[in-house]
């Protein structure tokens, strides 16, 4: 054992930042929890209690409980000991204390969110204009339902009594009509932490996959391993509507209904036990505890078919003679998903205790090719802005005349993929483009047509200096 008095000692240095948590290898438990561990070398840490039952369990004999950190040898281990074997991923950070309120130190050097901070639902609306086209009821009541959320958690209940419940949102929309993106602008916004995670990959606990602490996991991490800030964030859980209820099965449903009954919990708001840096518990990995009482749960998913269910169920409704509805009528309404109440989610599959826990339901409308033609136009990040920036690095122009957005709505609407499909297209047709401008410099200018985008003619292209026959 190196002597901690010797200037000379570099593992002295190695156990400076008491900025993370240390856990006992034993049992797992922060230090926080257990009181002072004990430092052993390669960075093993035991905890009194752990240590109180080995010296039990060898002696096969009552053992007093005592604080092994008071004992002559003990008290400065932790000085030296080296603690190089932890990875990252796996440290978090301590909580911070809570300051009292006559001490003066409410704020923080970090600015934390405060009521003043959140912005109204009007200016949420409005910065998600800039990035997510149309959609105009669903921006509206997801920027009312986080600017009610993060009120509930900023505001103090013991003032009157009144606590107000805790909302989360499930998303309902086609592929690529712009859920995650939404949520991403949302998280980007408010400068809260997000976890992104896929619902397939979720299995119960015990079975091969991701337990459903794993989000709480993620958030974590995107936190940078933050408790406090992580139990402000937001969790976004995609692809919701495959762990419905399976209709026929006599095999055990792990990864559909057990999954929603395990993520009751989460959604409600409870104290958790999260693996640091594992998407599932074991013996080897680190816990610690988070409250998710006010981190915000977003479900969202496409629910093929769901279609069906809600036109059977407003047919079932409609009167009988001349004046009742036909089927037609609801089969070709694209806002047909504006009407769906939880009994035609629960016929889907979702168990009414996930329901309960998800009360804002927000219905996201079928892209269609006039709303295609907008996404290429007006976004702030739209893909043909980002083509025009690429190649404008090459001194070259990039125009799109009326007919080729048109003819990328139409082929985008063929493919039923939603604005994914816009991507995919246009990398179809500048592929050729891409690769000749950078090898001829005499090109300034390069206008895609529909005759190109359906592949019945070729771009526009004006050389350097020579000025267009319809400009002159």
């Amino acid at each position: 054992m190196s002597d901690p008095k010797d200037p000379n000692n570099n593992n002295n240095n190695n156990n400076n930042d008491d900025t993370f948590e240390k856990y006992c290898y034993m049992c797992r438990r922060p230090e926080s929890e257990t009181g002072k561990l004990v430092s052993f070398v390669n960075g093993v840490y035991i905890c009194p209690d752990c240590l109180n039952k080995a010296f039990e369990s060898i002696s096969h004999s009552p053992i007093r409980f005592f604080d092994m950190s008071n004992m002559p040898g003990f008290d400065n281990l932790n000085e030296f000991m080296p603690n190089d074997d932890i990875p990252d991923s796996q440290k978090v950070k301590k909580r911070k204390p809570k300051p009292e309120k006559d001490s003066g130190k409410e704020k923080e050097e970090k600015k934390e969110l405060t009521l003043k901070d959140i912005p109204a639902p009007h200016q949420i609306k409005a910065q998600l204009d800039r990035h997510v086209v149309g959609q105009e009821h669903a921006k509206k009541l997801i920027s009312v339902a986080v600017y009610n959320h993060y009120k509930r958690v900023l505001s103090d209940p013991t003032d009157d009594g009144v606590e107000i419940e805790k909302s989360n949102i499930l998303m309902l929309g086609p592929t690529g009509s712009g859920k995650t993106y939404t949520v991403k602008m949302i998280a980007k916004l408010l400068d809260v932490p997000l976890a992104i995670t896929d619902a397939t990959s979720l299995t119960e606990a015990g079975y091969i996959g991701d337990d459903v602490e794993s989000v709480l996991s993620k958030l974590l991490t995107a936190a940078g391993n933050d408790v406090d800030r992580a139990e402000k964030g937001i969790v976004f859980i995609d692809e919701i509507d495959k762990i419905a209820k399976k209709q026929e099965t006599r095999s055990r449903d792990v990864s559909g209904e057990a999954v929603q009954q395990g993520l009751l919990k989460l959604l409600e708001g409870s104290v958790v036990e999260v693996p640091v840096g594992s998407g599932s518990k074991n013996a080897m990995t680190p816990v610690t505890r988070m409250d998710t009482t006010n981190i915000l749960f977003i479900c969202g998913g496409a629910f093929p078919d769901l279609e069906k269910i809600i036109t059977a169920r407003l047919t079932a409704q409609s009167s009988i003679g001349f004046g009742a509805e036909l089927r037609d009528t609801f089969e070709n309404d694209p806002k047909l998903l504006s009407h769906v109440t939880n009994e035609d989610l629960r016929e889907f599959g979702m168990i009414p205790e996930f329901l309960g826990r998800l009360p804002i339901l927000c219905p996201l409308d079928q892209l269609d090719q006039d709303m295609y033609v907008k996404i290429l136009r007006e976004p702030q990040n739209a893909i043909i802005k980002q083509y025009q920036k690429l190649l404008l690095m090459d001194e070259v122009d990039l125009k799109f005349d009326e007919s080729a957005y048109e003819a990328i709505a139409e082929e985008a609407a063929k493919r039923k993929t939603g604005a994914r499909a816009l991507r995919s297209i246009i990398e179809e047709f500048m592929l050729d483009i891409m690769y000749q401008i950078p090898r001829d410099k005499a090109i300034g200018r390069v206008t895609i047509t529909g005759d190109y985008v359906r592949k019945k003619g070729s771009p526009k292209i004006e050389l350097r200096g020579v000025t267009a026959p319809d400009e002159t």
